[in-house]
């Protein structure tokens, strides 16, 4: 009997000792930077005071310290102290470009949520202002802030305005937020743990009214909401408008003439890079043209250019998204799958673009641009005239080509080509059938004994793409296109090798997107340094930020709704 207190109160040792350890070990998981990875997404606090038609808003939802302590626990270990310094350079100097230090005025009492908006403009001109929310951990922190920043400015010779504007204390004067040039700046506290800070009175005024009307603020707006559940999680979320993407983000001109009203993003660490997914409402169904429409690219004078027949819409009607070419492009995703899978080449940059003929008028010119840049017609002329998938690459042996067995059908390609001087032949190559497009060139470098008077009346035939069908059985296989025929090598043979490509495409998980695209370290270091966000991050950082990247991906996904755009960034 004497037994039975003792082992309850060995067992209730143990169990309480059991929800120690359980409980440190929640909260160190809790506390941990890795769990950016699953942070759900919600609305801003600091979204009541933005309006909804401002053109760009940005909330970071963590604060500096989870980001540097991220990047130093998903680093190599070699490398650890490196990124954590780059992400702490990029945070200060983000901090810096609004007069701020983080380390002496914000890391002690910064929660995780930072804003920042650009308010609209009536006419064509920038942005009237801007709004930088910072939220408290408490209620001294955000007062002491104020404190110090309106001390400071007022020691320089600034003049303070005191006034209350809807119940709230309102600080405005002159500042330098920007370099030595003093501003007008105007702050206000929020519930004791929200500080507004605007470039103006009359901004930060605004910020006041549209918080009180729920029609006019991002916080009541259904659309975000939704795209917020759709979402799901993320450590960043960004809105833009039209005028935003084009101006600060470069986005074509082709993507911005399809007529979308409002972009959602978010951000978030995924293992050692970065997810992005983003969605833009439509302001219209996603236009499918028929295929008579898109056939006529080829009804043309043989001696019309080039850029003539595939950078003309259509003048066809465009149909519905239920009409049969929806069918056929959903249907078309097993076709593109069994080109990845049969693709054995060691690609730079790899893609798989479903139907991409009968895309929308607005993107052919973007498509056959970004094709052409490889200084043939013939990727570009391939893309206007197959119908179902097309694999794209390029790499060391020059690009390649994968479509349909049989598809296009050379004789449609033949009076576009001719126009550009290409000239068709067969050719017997290893035991099989190809067929090869050359172009006739003065040959200037022939013969090093020949006279230069003779020399110019020479002719060489130029190489300038190859076609071959794969058999498959019984039946033909995949038709692949190369620059040359030693890109056929890997197909013809049967290779292995792609995967890392391939493995880059397969991680975004969107089997159904109408384009997949996947970079190497080179070019998707080569495509970030011409992006102008990009360039303003190294700019903060004061460094390159490009030399750690091994790869991107990108892929786009359509319905009659929205448009959906996932990206994966890796880093070494």
């Amino acid at each position: 009997m004497k037994a039975r207190p003792f082992l309850a109160v060995v067992l209730a040792a143990v169990l309480s000792l059991l929800a120690l350890g359980i409980g440190a070990w929640w909260l160190v998981l809790a506390r941990s930077p890795l769990q950016l990875q699953h942070q759900a997404l919600a609305m801003p606090l600091a979204a009541r005071f933005v309006p909804r038609q401002a053109p760009l808003s940005l909330y970071l939802l963590s604060d500096g310290e989870q980001l540097e302590g991220y990047a130093r626990a998903v680093a190599p270990g070699r490398r650890r102290r490196q990124a954590g310094e780059a992400i702490a350079q990029l945070r200060d100097g983000a901090f810096a470009v609004a007069g701020l230090d983080y380390r002496t005025e914000l890391a002690g009492w910064l929660a995780p949520e930072t804003g920042l908006a650009l308010l609209a403009n009536t006419g064509d001109g920038p942005p009237t202002g801007w709004l930088l929310s910072l939220r408290s951990r408490d209620a001294d922190g955000a007062r002491r802030f104020l404190q110090r920043f309106w001390q400071t400015r007022s020691l320089a010779g600034t003049d303070l305005q005191v006034s209350s504007y809807r119940g709230m204390g309102l600080i405005s004067g002159r500042g330098a937020l920007v370099g030595r040039e003093a501003v007008p700046l105007a702050t206000a506290l929020i519930n004791d743990n929200l500080v507004l800070i605007a470039s103006g009175r009359g901004v930060l005024e605004q910020a006041l009214d549209v918080s009180q009307i729920d029609e006019l603020n991002q916080a009541s707006s259904r659309m975000l909401k939704a795209s917020l559940a759709q979402l799901g999680h993320g450590a960043a979320l960004l809105t833009a408008r039209p005028e935003a993407l084009e101006r600060w983000f470069g986005l074509p001109a082709p993507v911005a003439a399809l007529g979308w009203q409002q972009l959602v993003a978010a951000i978030r660490p995924d293992g050692p890079g970065l997810s992005l997914e983003a969605r833009l409402s439509l302001a219209q169904p996603w236009p499918t043209p028929s295929v008579q429409g898109s056939a006529q690219a080829f009804d043309q004078p043989s001696g019309q250019p080039l850029e003539q027949p595939l950078g003309q819409p259509s003048s066809q009607p465009f149909d519905r998204p239920s009409d049969p070419i929806s069918t056929q492009v959903v249907g078309s995703d097993s076709a593109g799958q069994t080109l990845l899978e049969s693709y054995r080449g060691d690609a730079d940059s790899l893609a798989l673009l479903v139907d991409p003929a009968h895309w929308p008028a607005e993107l052919q010119p973007l498509l056959q641009a970004s094709l052409g840049q490889v200084g043939s017609p013939m990727p570009s002329l391939v893309a206007a005239a197959a119908n179902g998938p097309l694999l794209w690459a390029e790499g060391p042996m020059g690009w390649q080509l994968g479509t349909e067995a049989l598809q296009p059908d050379p004789a449609e390609l033949e009076p576009a080509l001719a126009a550009q001087g290409l000239v068709a032949a067969p050719l017997d190559w290893r035991g099989r059938p190809v067929q090869v497009w050359t172009r006739l060139e003065a040959g200037k470098a022939a013969g090093h004994r020949v006279p230069s008077s003779q020399r110019d009346g020479q002719l060489q035939a130029t190489l300038v793409g190859v076609r071959s069908v794969v058999a498959a059985g019984v039946s033909p296989g995949p038709t692949w296109w190369a620059q040359s025929l030693a890109g056929l090598v890997p197909q013809q043979e049967q290779r292995p090798g792609g995967r890392q490509r391939l493995a880059q495409l397969e991680a975004l998980a969107t089997p159904t997107a109408r384009l997949r695209w996947a970079w190497s370290a080179a070019p998707a270091q080569e495509l970030l340094r011409q992006w102008r966000p990009w360039q303003l991050l190294s700019t903060l950082a004061g460094q390159p930020l490009g030399g750690a990247i091994e790869g991107l991906a990108v892929a786009v996904q359509s319905d009659e709704a929205e448009l959906v755009v996932k990206a994966q960034l890796r880093f070494g």
